[in-house]
């Protein structure tokens, strides 16, 4: 991000990858250009998630299968959390366990209950290679582990089981965005 403005101003809204594209089932590689091309990137992705209501946002969500992502999402005492992560590796889950409502840009207007680790860690570096360390809990926690799913080649669809998923399988057959 460049310094002193606001997450996305610069970057272009871009379509969004949506669930039955082979693309989100594949793991993304590592970044290791940090041009600016990479800036111009995260400028999307803000942009591309702001446009769309969502509170975060992979790389691969908006066809480019780098390890990336950006959130700007709230956890459960409603403290903002703003950023991105590059070549982010989801390091420690710990917690309860809790069965939330979980939806994704991917699968508009869809949710199900998720099961998901209320405290993550993740670490990565920022656009300049300097490292980070984000910890997460609550619903800041649960977008944590939900990104960096995406980077490893998996939505929230995934680890929904039983009815839930069976369910949500009828419910993305029906969506106006599959046909």
């Amino acid at each position: 991000m460049r310094h002193g403005s606001i997450p996305g101003a610069h970057g272009r809204v871009r379509p969004l990858t949506l669930l039955g594209d082979p693309a989100l089932h594949e793991p993304c590689r590592e970044v290791t250009d940090f041009g600016g091309g990479l800036a111009d990137l995260v400028e999307d992705l803000f942009a591309t998630m702001y446009a769309a209501n969502g509170v975060g946002l992979a790389a691969n969500q908006i066809g480019e299968p780098l390890r990336v992502f950006v959130y700007d999402c709230p956890d459960d005492d409603d403290v903002r959390h703003l950023g991105h992560v590059v070549n982010p590796r989801l390091v420690e889950t710990d917690g309860v366990v809790v069965r939330g409502p979980e939806g994704c840009l991917s699968l508009p207007g869809l949710e199900a209950g998720t099961e998901r680790y209320d405290h993550a860690v993740v670490e990565g570096v920022t656009l300049t290679g300097e490292p980070i360390r984000i910890h997460g809990t609550g619903f800041f926690a649960r977008c944590l582990q939900h990104e960096c799913d995406h980077l490893e080649g998996r939505v929230y669809a995934d680890r929904v089981q039983g009815w839930r998923h069976r369910r949500l399988m009828r419910q993305v057959a029906r969506a106006s965005w599959r046909r």
